[in-house]
């Protein structure tokens, strides 16, 4: 996914390297782990009575988006483009015309394929966030199908695919998807949430996370697969791959003690929620700009993503929109964050590509990435926003009302994530034959 090595590598494909090929297989699983990493972050959010549902709504993305991307959208992204960058052809639809030793770059085209899908399936599953404790779940199945085709995958080809206009013409970066997933999925969050509606008691009744520690599980599971997104983005076992993996870890760690420190000040305390959204958000920040900066680059860009993200997730109750699990405020601040500064920290000691403000390249590139940006921006909000309408009055997007008080979890999926088997155990032990259950009497105390 490497924005300036791809065309290199598509253009002239190489003989399979095994190194390569192992390092982009563990790379593609730990992308792909990141979405179970997210079902549990957006499930430790959100109230207990719709965690299972929030975690459906993350493995439910898997399938669907699994098949849409085998059957055509894969074809569509990374295809040979049929004119202006737009969007590639159907030669590789189910991947027939891919065989095992079919190369992209130094490595199958059938693993380069799978790695490619485990971005898509993620940036679906981010958008589930914006919506969390109201949407229906068939509304939510036909969202991601449509979704992942109309807007995706579109974008996909127009900053990766073989002649993609936003890299070939415009000239912008986007080295492991500050476009294509982070600003995406926040404006798609934001066109939804719009669509759908807040939450029923939104900016009047507390809507705290219930599960913390499930919120701290799943932080460090897309940190640690955040590894893989960033890192495998080189496409190979190599110097740029390193790079972007130091870069990695160092703007995560600066943007959360930015977030931090924004939070001691402003409320009083240093909480464990900061610690992980701050992680987070520098995590978002360094994704486009991982394998284009050197570390004083990515510190600056975790630290800056700290700060703004950690003050724009309080926009929703300025303005009004019920942005559940702050997408808005963490993945499209964040992924604007990254992909701007870009025209201002780019080193080309690190990929021999162009340079930023900082390093003498002066505001040409700077410019580019604002309108990489606007353009990212502006698609994905408005074909969101539409697909997310059609949904709502054909199938319908927003759970009724009663389901929503009663809980996602037992409306919709007939489950509880927290039913001990108090009344399971209670009807075994009273079949015939089985032993009696041990008697327990508590006594209040005498005042």
């Amino acid at each position: 996914m490497n924005a300036a090595a791809l065309p290199t590598q598509l253009a002239a494909p190489a003989e399979i390297d095994t190194g390569d090929t192992a390092f982009l297989l563990v790379a593609t699983a730990l992308v792909l782990l990141m979405t179970p990493g997210l079902a549990l972050f957006y499930g430790g959010m959100v109230r207990a009575k719709s965690v299972l549902n929030m975690i459906m709504m993350s493995f439910s993305a898997i399938a669907v988006v699994t098949v849409v991307w085998f059957a055509f959208g894969y074809s569509f992204a990374f295809g040979d483009d049929l004119g202006g960058g737009l969007l590639g052809d159907l030669g590789q639809v189910f991947l027939h015309d891919v065989k095992p030793d079919s190369v992209t770059g130094t490595v199958p085209t059938l693993v380069f394929a799978a790695f490619q899908l485990t971005f898509a399936i993620i940036t679906v599953a981010l958008i589930s966030g914006a919506i969390a404790d109201r949407a229906k779940f068939r509304g939510w199945l036909v969202f991601c199908a449509a979704w992942v085709a109309l807007v995706y995958v579109p974008l996909a080809h127009w900053v990766w695919g073989p002649d993609g206009w936003i890299r070939e013409q415009l000239g912008a970066l986007d080295f492991a998807g500050g476009l294509v997933v982070e600003i995406n999925s926040g404006a798609a969050g934001l066109a939804v949430a719009l669509v759908v509606g807040p939450r029923l008691g939104f900016r009047r009744d507390p809507m705290r996370p219930h599960n913390l520690p499930l919120v701290m599980l799943g932080a460090g599971l897309l940190w640690f697969g955040w590894f893989g997104f960033n890192a495998g983005s080189a496409l190979g076992a190599n110097g740029i791959a390193a790079q972007s993996l130091v870069n990695t870890q160092a703007a995560a760690c600066s943007a959360l003690l930015g977030w931090l420190l924004v939070e001691k000040k402003r409320d009083g305390h240093a909480t464990t929620f900061g610690a992980a959204s701050g992680a987070v958000s520098g995590l978002v920040a360094i994704t486009p700009s991982c394998g284009v900066v050197d570390m004083p680059g990515a510190l600056a860009i975790g630290l800056v993503a700290g700060v703004l993200c950690s003050y724009a997730v309080g926009w929703k109750h300025k303005f009004g929109y019920d942005d559940s699990l702050d997408v808005v405020g963490v993945h499209f601040v964040g992924g604007v964050v990254g992909t701007v500064l870009i025209g201002v920290f780019a080193w080309d000691g690190v990929t021999g590509g162009p340079r930023g403000l900082m390093h003498g390249g002066g505001l040409e590139l700077l410019g580019k990435q604002v309108v990489a940006v606007v353009v990212a921006a502006v698609f994905s909000f408005v074909a969101t926003y539409a697909i997310a309408t059609v949904v709502e009055r054909t199938v319908g997007f927003r759970a009724s009302a009663d389901d929503e008080q009663a809980g996602l979890d037992l409306a919709v999926h007939a489950e509880t994530a927290y039913d001990l088997g108090s009344v399971g155990a209670a009807s075994h032990l009273s079949k015939p034959g089985s032993p009696k259950p041990l008697q327990v009497r508590v006594e209040a105390d005498d005042e």
